[in-house]
């Protein structure tokens, strides 16, 4: 699973001229699943967005979690990911599970989130979306997880 982590103050997501999905202060989640994932990964996923430090503490360092400020999620699935470009000009996305697969994990990422008390947004799963959103820094990391270990 691959997910990358956008600090927002404001993310709006709108499929077909409406939003479906819209935050203030957070976190924008953009998930790919690849094939392989499992709960394990979900848990692993949860935990960390929750508890990593991104936020400025009243000194200014990045020093409190999402938890801690009181911050939202909005989470796009995206297979685009997993693409795999080290050959040719056409992305492959073998590497990405397949949609019936994919969508349930991603759902267990939003439970997961809000069951430890975060407001969940979400986009469509398989729609053409639109997302906007003010990064917040900017600051974006990049979580990879295997196994349900986060790699290096």
């Amino acid at each position: 699973m691959r997910v990358v982590i956008q600090r927002v103050s404001s993310a709006r997501v709108t499929v077909e001229n409406g939003a479906v999905g819209e935050i203030e202060r957070g976190y924008v989640l953009l998930i790919g699943v690849a094939r392989g994932d499992d709960q394990a990964d979900v848990d692993t996923v949860v935990r960390k967005i929750c508890e990593m430090r991104l936020f400025p503490d009243d000194t200014g360092r990045m020093n409190l979690s999402i938890e801690e400020v009181g911050g939202a999620v909005l989470v796009v699935s995206q297979f685009t990911l997993l693409a795999e470009t080290r050959r040719g000009r056409r992305p492959s996305y073998t590497d990405a599970a397949d949609p019936t697969v994919a969508q349930p994990l991603v759902e267990a990422v939003c439970s997961g989130l809000a069951a430890r008390g975060l407001a969940v947004e979400r986009g469509v799963f398989g729609a053409h979306m639109q997302v906007s959103f003010v990064n917040d820094g900017p600051v974006t990391i990049i979580l990879d997880v295997l196994d349900g270990r986060v790699s290096a």
